[in-house]
């Protein structure tokens, strides 16, 4: 899929993937989290530096780039079980509202497509930043964005009781995102 927007606001920024991650963690047999991220992120910000709540964002993110440390359970992450990464390649967010919360803080609402299924995630967003030149000319800005999903709802619905009472796959997954864009 293309991330191009059609450029009806300000300025179109692109995202950074070098500069800009996609991590998450998720409780392992109810004792500690297990963090992740995945490798390569993509899309576009329509900013409207005007009024920041008419901006708009997309982004897409490639499931068989999971990376957790461990080839065992990326490979099992990957899988049918999870993500299905060979049938749903991407995972998609676009935004459908924002808001300001505070000064210097947005809740940006959108649909996270997961697997398959569409569900509406607001994201609590710190910035955009002030526009700063890097060494070769471009404009960038970066935010941070953090959610929590509850996976169950997108169908990742694997899980294995423990012995000693509880599951091995915690349900709520936090989302964090520090993303770096640069002006197209």
């Amino acid at each position: 899929m293309s991330t191009a927007m059609q450029s009806t606001l300000g300025s179109t920024w692109q995202i950074d993937p070098v500069h800009s991650t996609a991590q998450f963690k998720v409780k392992h047999m109810m004792i500690s989290n297990v963090r992740g991220e995945f490798t390569a992120v993509r899309g576009a910000l329509e900013l409207d530096e005007a009024d920041l709540t008419k901006s708009k964002v997309q982004a897409f993110i490639e499931a068989k780039t999971i990376n957790t440390r461990d080839a065992q359970r990326d490979a099992h992450l990957k899988s049918a079980d999870f993500l299905d990464a060979g049938k749903f390649p991407d995972l998609f967010f676009k935004s459908m509202n924002i808001r300001k919360k505070t000064e210097g803080e947005l809740l940006v609402t959108g649909e996270l497509s997961l697997r398959g299924v569409t569900r509406e995630v607001v994201f609590e967003v710190e910035g955009p930043t002030e526009p700063h030149k890097d060494p070769y000319g471009n404009m960038r800005i970066g935010i941070s964005a953090s959610a929590r999903i509850n996976r169950k709802d997108f169908g990742l619905n694997w899980n294995t009781a423990l012995e000693a009472g509880g599951f091995l796959v915690g349900d709520e997954v936090a989302i964090t995102l520090d993303v770096e864009f640069v002006r197209a």
